[in-house]
């Protein structure tokens, strides 16, 4: 099973759910901007992918500014209250597979979690070439 916390009006969210697609997954597909966060499961996230609530912090095309939350002396609790108020302050997407649970930026470190990939060669949307033509990382 993979899961794919994902936002797509976000280019790297969309590269990383079009490579699990490509490479023959259907994934459980959670708009987290819809549904929202829960604490427990943000903190069950983090810990799984290793991550710290500031890490996770979206800074950008976010209110973390406007919101105060850049600076380091805001407290990590403070910070979930914040992500569960404005889930889009929640850096994405954040795929769960059998492999493990990582925060996908860039979007071919999700190839990390999948035990199979996409056929190459393999572009994502603007371009980039992410697996050569015999399927191997670039």
């Amino acid at each position: 099973m993979i899961v794919i916390h994902h936002n797509p009006a976000c280019g790297t969210s969309r590269n990383v759910l079009k490579i699990i697609e490509d490479a023959g997954y259907s994934p459980i597909v959670v708009d987290y901007l819809s549904e929202g966060w829960t604490r427990s499961q943000l903190l069950a996230l983090f810990a799984a992918a290793n991550l710290t609530p500031r890490q996770a912090l979206r800074t950008t095309k976010s209110p973390a500014v406007e919101l105060g939350l850049l600076d380091e002396s805001v407290s990590d609790d403070t910070l979930l209250d914040a992500m569960l108020t404005h889930p889009v302050l929640v850096n994405r997407p954040i795929v769960c597979t059998e492999k493990g649970v990582a925060l996908c930026r860039p979007s071919e470190k999700v190839l990390d979690l999948l035990p199979s990939w996409p056929k190459g060669p393999y572009f994502k949307e603007d371009g980039e070439q992410i697996l050569d033509d015999l399927g191997k990382r670039m």
